[in-house]
């Protein structure tokens, strides 16, 4: 790609937090040297998140209530005027290329650009960094636990970008939302990020295809990189809700995106996926907490056959 000039003061930073004290300070101390502007948004205010951000002069807003990941970065865009907003978990700590980023996303019809996530060794974060928007196949494979048994399948390795070559600046279909920038204009064209998918998990691949549809380029620039160790947010969220957000989010996913024969593929996959994880796991663990865990999103999954519609309905 042509390098073209960019000005930091036109970039802002998006860092969503839920309980993250412990990561948001290296986060932020690495955000704090690219000179953008930073606001947190802090779902359910946890103090030792505050004392952290406000110590450092960063913006803070404090939700009393968790309103989402989607919600969340809603609130942050509209407190910032740039026209080139990062968003930035809390886990990932920019390293370097901020600026490489907002060249791509300043060029004619690109929506967003995702750079290069590492973990703590360096190693390139392939698999998560970057995907191909899910087919219907791909998220049935995932629900029958195809993928568990046998990850190399082709489905998943192409959904998973298992073979793409890191190493080049290139147009893709869906970097990760942990260090993704976007621009406000696409940003608004599309009414911002969809804020059913709640709490998190599939947010971002659904804006990313959105923007795709309406003819926006997105690209992954090797030139940025950051350290991203992942997996934080969940860790307080309960395994019988966290099974059902992320199915339901999933079903939410396939019903505004696929055609009839791909949500009902998806819908009878999740079904007879999560009959099976209720037996496996209730036998392995010796336990019934299985049973109430997959039946509910037994249930999700046969309502939205029955009916039709998307599974969503509310936010518990």
């Amino acid at each position: 790609m042509r390098r073209v000039g960019t000005d930091m003061r036109t970039v802002g930073i998006v860092i969503v937090t839920h309980h993250s004290a412990r990561e948001v300070v290296a986060c932020l101390d690495a955000a704090l040297r690219t000179g953008a502007e930073i606001v947190v948004v802090d779902n359910a205010g946890c103090a030792e998140t505050a004392r952290e951000v406000v110590r450092r002069g960063v913006r803070l807003i404090q939700n009393a209530v968790n309103r989402g990941f989607a919600g969340a970065v809603n609130q942050g865009i509209r407190a910032l005027a740039t026209p080139f907003i990062l968003l930035l978990n809390p886990d990932a700590v920019i390293q370097k290329g901020l600026p490489a980023l907002a060249e791509a996303c300043a060029r004619p019809g690109v929506a967003a650009a995702g750079g290069m996530l590492v973990d703590a060794r360096g190693r390139p974060q392939t698999g998560f960094m970057v995907r191909q928007f899910p087919t219907a196949a791909a998220l049935a494979f995932e629900a029958l636990l195809i993928n568990r048994l046998w990850p190399a399948n082709p489905v998943n390795w192409q959904y998973r970008c298992m073979g793409m070559d890191g190493s080049a600046a290139q147009e893709v279909e869906q970097p990760a939302g942990a260090f993704l920038m976007l621009r406000r204009d696409v940003w608004e064209a599309l009414g911002g990020f969809d804020e059913r998918f709640y709490p998190l998990w599939f947010e971002d691949v659904d804006f990313c295809r959105r923007a795709a549809a309406r003819g926006y380029r997105i690209w992954f620039i090797p030139e940025a990189v950051a350290i991203h160790t992942g997996g934080h947010s969940i860790a307080g969220i309960g395994v019988e809700k966290r099974a059902l957000y992320w199915y339901r989010n999933l079903l939410g996913y396939a019903a505004g995106h696929y055609r009839p024969l791909g949500r009902i593929t998806v819908r009878l996959a999740v079904l007879a996926g999560s009959l099976i994880r209720m037996v496996v796991e209730t036998v392995l663990n010796r336990s019934l907490k299985p049973i109430a865990v997959y039946g509910r999103v037994a249930a999700l999954a046969a309502g939205s056959l029955l009916r039709g519609s998307r599974p969503w309905c509310g936010t518990d």
